[in-house]
């Protein structure tokens, strides 16, 4: 079976994912302060690389670990699982916008749920 990433429509549907995904995560009151003083540009490389990753679409991952890179945001910011929450609902909202099938956003948010004790350092 191919991977997730594959199946999903591979780069061209990762980047325009992490594209609207952050146009939403901006916005988003409850999330927004997150990003304060980060270079989105770089923010969006990244998520993309990850995203990649996580769906399948590479090997390994070059980046911090989930624990590494959101230390700081769970100490100094109080990171927890609302916030977690509401990334997870705008990540399943973009890629329902995109067209994505209802059981490849499932498979695709069980990856990222996958990762909520590291991303909250449990």
């Amino acid at each position: 079976m191919s991977s997730l990433y594959d199946r999903i429509g591979g780069h061209k549907t990762v980047k325009a994912c992490v594209d609207i995904f952050y146009k939403k995560v901006l916005a988003d009151d409850r999330i927004k302060h997150f990003f304060t003083d980060i270079d989105m540009i770089l923010q969006r490389g990244h998520q993309r690389r990850f995203l990649t990753f996580a769906f399948g679409g590479a090997p390994h991952y070059d980046g911090a670990t989930m624990r590494d890179a959101h230390l700081k945001l769970v100490k100094d910011k109080g990171l927890n699982d609302e916030h977690y929450d509401a990334i997870d609902e705008h990540l399943v909202s973009t890629l329902q916008e995109i067209g994505i099938d209802a059981p490849l956003i499932q498979e695709a948010e069980e990856r990222i749920e996958s990762l909520r004790d590291d991303v909250l350092n449990r």
